[in-house]
């Protein structure tokens, strides 16, 4: 067991980005669970590490419950290159780049299909409003969903060919079951392995999630792509902003 080789109070930050299906926990939660006594925190962003490697200039977000150990973070990541913001908001900061690689996914669908920027954007504007619903009925701050991890790793997830994620949503969009477009894709596309847990947390906080709940009915249930996406413009119509807000 790693717990047996930690010491009290050692910070761990945790680069990683998924929610477990079974206990619907958050990564930092699943650490703290297992090493109690350690001090965890999150880095997130818009970063893909290709582009980092290359010095492309790159933001992230570090989260952590005491401010001193989000400065301290920063204060060692920081260069010309590589720029951190410091946040609270650890719940908020790990849901979006979560749920970002389920929209990533249905974005890669689009692009398979052949739909073009349209689409694109709106599958990008509703499905930041799906993670920002849902990641607010658990507790987060509306504003990191407009943040970096919120609307910034989306966008990057859903544009670049770097994206795991959306390369594996081409494929299904293509005609490929989700495990062809796994083994095609040779690497975790973390989206798969997300949606049934996001599908989930929307049903425990009572939070409608249309695009991510077609998406699992593609990658589960042997929904065509095409009949997902007509379905998703066919819904009941509804508004954008209600006059009562």
């Amino acid at each position: 067991m790693m717990a047996d080789k930690v010491k009290k109070d050692q910070l761990i930050v945790s680069v990683a980005k998924g929610i477990e299906e079974e206990t619907l926990d958050t990564l930092s939660q699943i650490i703290k669970e297992e090493i109690p006594f350690a001090n965890v925190a999150v880095m997130s962003g818009p970063s893909h590490a290709e582009e980092v490697s290359r010095r492309i200039p790159t933001t992230c977000v570090v989260g952590a419950k005491d401010k001193k150990t989000a400065e301290y973070i920063q204060d060692i990541f920081m260069n010309p290159n590589f720029r951190v913001y410091t946040s609270p908001d650890v719940l908020g900061i790990e849901l979006g780049g979560a749920l970002k690689n389920v929209v990533a996914l249905a974005a890669g669908v689009a692009d398979g299909l052949g739909y073009g920027d349209n689409t694109k954007a709106a599958l990008i504007t509703r499905g930041i409003t799906e993670i920002a619903r849902l990641g607010t009925a658990m507790g987060g701050n509306i504003k990191t969903f407009a943040g970096l991890t919120g609307i910034g790793d989306l966008i990057v997830t859903c544009a670049s060919m770097h994206s795991r994620n959306r390369r594996a949503g081409i494929l299904i969009g293509q005609g490929r079951t989700m495990k062809e477009a796994m083994d095609e894709v040779k690497m975790v596309v973390e989206g798969v392995y997300s949606a049934k847990a996001a599908l989930a947390l929307g049903k425990k906080y009572g939070v409608d999630l249309p695009i991510i709940e077609q998406v699992n009915l593609v990658l589960f249930e042997g929904k065509s792509a095409a009949d997902a996406v007509k379905d998703l413009m066919e819904r009941d119509k509804t508004n954008e902003l209600s006059w009562e807000e």
